[in-house]
């Protein structure tokens, strides 16, 4: 099979684990696979860089001088812990000693202007995956495998969306294929970073945070792989998350439309966007542990073998406000809803999850709790005078609040869900504060009180899966 494999930031988050990638893509190339290797930063390293970045852009010089001095330490320590040979740890320390050091200068520079514009944000963002793709490749040239280092740069082209670029993918087909296939067939093992691209001008560019596994499955769809398998470290999808739920179970298959729901509503398996560049294609995604790795994880397909149950899995979303705009004027009264999202787009602001009563004279919606009191500013300006003639009575939030997201293809067509949830949370004394559910039917969402997050997580776990 061909093979696209991504490894997360735990599973390259020292020597033991990186030479542990090595030998597991080893063993699987051994087995006749054609495999192409997708790297992450080390965990914590992105998030370094950009608080660096940011601290230099508030006039902070120091925060980017302790950065540079870490992660010049962390890897090199690593670096240090793989290579033998005192040639290639030279080369390699050069090639990191440089990139840090374009860090710095880039660091100085945001310094001075005193802004983080989103291009440089996504120049600094980018430094992880390149750090660490060099040591990786000497795992394996060490294991004398051969190897051809690539950045991600050089396949994926994106639009200029710096921080949040979409790929461009039939120019992304034609570079990646054109880059990689000879590679393939002379039987050399590309490793390449995940989370960036480039623009058509050669500017790096970020898929979004997260977006090493988008990575993956868009070199999926352009290299017709036969599977993406995203490497990280739990066994797979589960039910629920263990650290509430202690009886939650990994499940074998899931279908793309419930891992896409799962993925929306706060499970940290795989990123939001993944699901999309394989789902055309129809590739199968496996999600599986490093540090388990005869366990069989989860498979991602279009179509999920049945396992009897309705409900495949319960996940949280918290630090989130519910806004509510309400008043008998509203009722009857075209374009309410059209002006209210309007408002909030343009602030930039991501909705979460829509309620709305059927007597039109409220819309409530979700947002993170960091974007609230945005929102209600908005909102209040743009229904200004509609407050003046007593159509609107009130626009209002709601904080510390959390949705709690039941989602499964077999809740589809089946009598008695809602009533099953709501009595579950019943019998724990939990309020429900609002609901929604898409025309799918394959997922129930709805707003508890964060403090009854977790026995709500609980209870319908029960209920359903255990």
């Amino acid at each position: 099979m061909r093979l696209v494999m991504k490894f997360g930031g735990t599973s390259v988050n020292g020597g033991e684990r990186i030479q542990n990638v090595a030998d597991l893509v080893i063993g699987y190339a051994q087995q006749g696979h054609t495999i192409i290797v997708v790297t992450s930063a080390m965990s914590g390293v992105t998030d370094t860089l950009i608080r660096a970045a940011r601290r230099a852009a508030q006039g902070d010089p120091s925060a980017f001088l302790i950065a540079h001095e870490t992660l010049t330490a962390q890897h090199f320590a690593v670096l240090d812990y793989i290579v033998r040979d005192e040639t290639m740890r030279r080369v390699t320390h050069a090639h990191i000693t440089r990139l840090l050091d374009d860090f710095g200068n880039l660091c100085r520079s945001i310094h001075v202007l005193g802004e983080l514009t989103p291009r440089a944000l996504d120049q600094v963002a980018s430094l992880g995956e390149r750090l660490i793709l060099p040591i990786l490749a000497q795992a394996f040239r060490e294991r004398g495998i051969a190897v051809e280092v690539i950045e991600a740069h050089e396949l994926i082209l994106t639009d200029d969306n710096f921080t949040q670029a979409s790929p461009l993918m039939d120019e992304t087909r034609n570079r990646a294929r054109a880059r990689l296939m000879p590679l393939l067939q002379q039987g050399i093992l590309p490793i390449t970073t995940g989370f960036i691209g480039a623009t058509r001008a050669g500017v790096i560019t970020t898929l979004g945070r997260g977006g090493s596994d988008y990575t993956a499955t868009i070199l999926g769809n352009v290299l017709d792989a036969d599977e993406v398998w995203i490497w990280t470290d739990v066994d797979g999808v589960m039910t629920a998350d263990p650290r509430i739920v202690p009886e939650a179970q990994t499940l074998a298959e899931i279908s793309y439309g419930e891992a896409a729901e799962l993925s929306y509503f706060g499970a940290k398996v795989i990123h939001p966007k993944t699901i999309s560049p394989v789902a055309e294609r129809d590739i199968p995604i496996r999600i599986l542990n490093t540090f388990n790795p005869t366990h069989p994880g989860t498979r991602i397909v279009r179509n999920a073998r049945a396992n009897g149950r309705t409900v495949k899995a319960i996940t949280v979303i918290r630090n989130l406000g519910q806004i509510t705009v309400e008043g008998r004027g509203m009722q009857g009264v075209p374009g309410v809803a059209a002006r209210v999202f309007s408002a909030v787009a343009r602030a930039a602001i991501n909705v979460l999850m829509i309620s709305q009563a059927s007597s039109e004279q409220s819309i409530c919606f979700v947002v993170e709790n960091a974007h609230a009191a945005r929102a209600i500013e908005v909102l209040e300006k743009e229904f200004e005078l509609d407050r003046l003639r007593g159509n609107i009575d009130r626009i209002w939030a709601q904080d510390r609040i959390a949705i709690i997201a039941v989602v499964g293809e077999g809740m589809k067509g089946t009598p008695g869900i809602a009533a099953k949830v709501f009595g579950a949370l019943g019998d724990r004394g939990i309020n429900v504060i609002s609901i929604a559910q898409g025309s799918s039917e394959y997922n129930l969402s709805l707003v508890v009180d964060e403090r009854d997050a977790d026995s709500a997580l609980r209870a319908i776990h029960a209920r359903f899966i255990t």
